[in-house]
């Protein structure tokens, strides 16, 4: 499980993501409307690719580990990336310590985990 959602240990990068063949699933002809994309938020500066996501219809699932809650910059972070889920109807939680979901309008994310 810790290679598919990461664990707290480390920075990640793109080869640390398995890729999935789902078999007999038949994807001709179909053309996604949204996509779940990946971020890392280092400094201030990951946040406007985050946002570009979030406006263009995308969920960002964005990984935190390089700060704590009480950090300074992750307060400002969580704050612009709250005031954009805001305007654009979306959703906004933070799993655990370790990451943000941000989604575009339509896209609710649940407060209760599966199983519990």
């Amino acid at each position: 499980m810790s290679t598919i959602f990461g664990d707290a240990a480390g920075a990640r990068r793109t080869d640390d993501y398995v890729e999935l063949t789902a078999g007999d699933l038949e994807t001709d002809g179909v053309e996604a409307t949204q996509q779940v994309r990946i971020a890392n938020i280092g400094d201030k500066q990951d946040v406007i690719d985050i946002k570009d996501c979030v406006y263009d219809g995308d969920i960002v699932v964005a990984d935190i580990t390089r700060h704590t809650t009480q950090d300074r910059t992750m307060e400002h972070i969580s704050d612009e990336l709250k005031q954009v889920a805001r305007e654009v109807g979306g959703d906004i939680v933070q799993k655990d310590d370790d990451q943000l979901i941000i989604t575009p309008a339509g896209v609710s994310i649940s407060r209760e985990r599966l199983g519990r």
